[in-house]
């Protein structure tokens, strides 16, 4: 689970019930452990007895949202992004800024992948490119994610 760790609720919603829908289904929610989009998806998780990991960025736990089942302090600041998405199966992204963006990026450098409610739009030289599957709802997005991490 990736987004913005500062979020409106036209995020933190959707993020919210990401959350709670990964739980149900068993899925681990990986995440920045910050504020925002990641507590939001942890609380949903939370809230339906799920397994919630934060890779933080520094390196005190207390940083941590209070959603958070384990807590790994990194001391990489931004760089632990690329341990978010090789700790993932799957990318699910909601909103996001450019920390966002580059977790989307790195995951399907790596060949992860993504799955966005309302996120990054991405091109190439004007050109859109179609790397992000795209949903409308948080039961539409776990499902995708969750059928693309199982090929």
């Amino acid at each position: 689970m990736v987004g913005p760790g500062a979020a409106e609720p036209s995020a933190t919603e959707p993020a919210l019930e990401v959350g709670r829908r990964l739980a149900e289904r068993g899925a681990v929610v990986v995440c920045g452990g910050l504020g925002g989009v990641m507590e939001a998806a942890c609380r949903g998780a939370s809230e339906r007895g799920g397994t919630t990991l934060g890779l933080l960025p520094g390196v005190d736990r207390s940083e941590a949202n209070p959603y958070l089942e384990v807590a790994v302090p990194t001391g990489l600041g931004e760089a632990r992004n690329t341990l978010v998405v090789r700790a993932a199966d799957a990318v699910i992204a909601v909103a996001g800024e450019f920390g966002t963006l580059s977790e989307i990026a790195f995951a399907l450098k790596v060949g992860k992948p993504v799955v966005g409610i309302g996120t990054w739009e991405l091109a190439r030289g004007g050109e859109e490119v179609d790397a992000i599957r795209r949903a409308s709802s948080a039961e539409e997005a776990v499902a995708q994610a969750l059928e693309l991490a199982e090929r």
